[in-house]
């Protein structure tokens, strides 16, 4: 099961006061100064959003992100995409090295109240894949399908994103396992239990199948800045 746990925005805060921030499973961070949080809040970014989204507070470094469950070596991992598509294909490790490797830098938002600024990921665009199984014109939805049974879900069009990738290396480094290895989806403009770790299949359906928290009444469009996170 992908290990993020149910916490709220102000028992993390709460946790948040020291350098160092531990909160159980989701993770140990390096906390900016109030200083620097402060300069974030009603910054904006090139798109007009907000850099920093209500109710969250900037990490400067993620030092565990916490959970290890996935146990796939890079030369046994495979992803598997299928559904509604024309042509499902399995992709090897070294097959999606081999496709197009983008760069990307973002700011990633956890639903429990933190903000990674500036986070570096490599890898593969999901539209890229997409391109290549060709959605049937029903395939309006995307499952991923990770380890322990962990799922995640998103529209069509968010797939589409440029920013939207499978990504294989975090800051220049391969994946570490607890932060997904061998490979994860990245996400940036959704909360982050939407970016599945420890990947291992991509269906493509015609209905919406809500994931594994979405099904636990967290958010099913999870947008970080109109707070869509889950019921109190």
């Amino acid at each position: 099961m992908q290990q993020e746990m149910k916490i709220s925005r102000r028992a993390f805060l709460a946790a948040a006061g020291g350098t160092i921030v531990s909160i159980g499973l989701p993770g140990s961070f390096i906390k900016i100064s109030e200083a620097k949080q402060q300069a974030l809040e009603g910054s904006t970014r090139a798109d007009g959003r907000l850099r920093l989204p209500p109710g969250q507070h900037a990490v400067e470094k993620i030092l565990d992100m916490g959970g290890t469950p996935g146990t796939a070596k890079r030369s046994d991992w495979a992803v598997r995409i299928y559904g509604e598509v024309e042509k499902p294909i399995v992709l090897s490790y070294e097959e999606l090295l081999n496709l197009d490797q983008v760069d990307i830098i973002c700011d990633v938002h956890c639903v429990t109240g933190w903000t990674l600024l500036n986070s570096s990921w490599t890898g593969v665009r999901l539209g890229t894949i997409m391109d290549q199984v060709t959605p049937s014109r029903s395939g309006g939805f995307i499952v991923f399908e990770a380890a322990e049974g962990y799922t995640s879900n998103i529209p069509m069009g968010d797939a589409r994103q440029e920013n939207v990738i499978l990504a294989h290396s975090f800051f220049g480094e391969k994946l570490q396992r607890a932060h997904g290895a061998p490979v994860r989806v990245v996400i940036p403009d959704r909360y982050f239990y939407k970016s599945a770790k420890w990947l291992e299949a991509i269906k493509v359906t015609s209905r919406d199948e809500p994931g594994y928290w979405e099904s636990k009444g967290y958010s099913n469009s999870a947008d970080p800045w109109k707070e869509e996170r889950y019921p109190d």
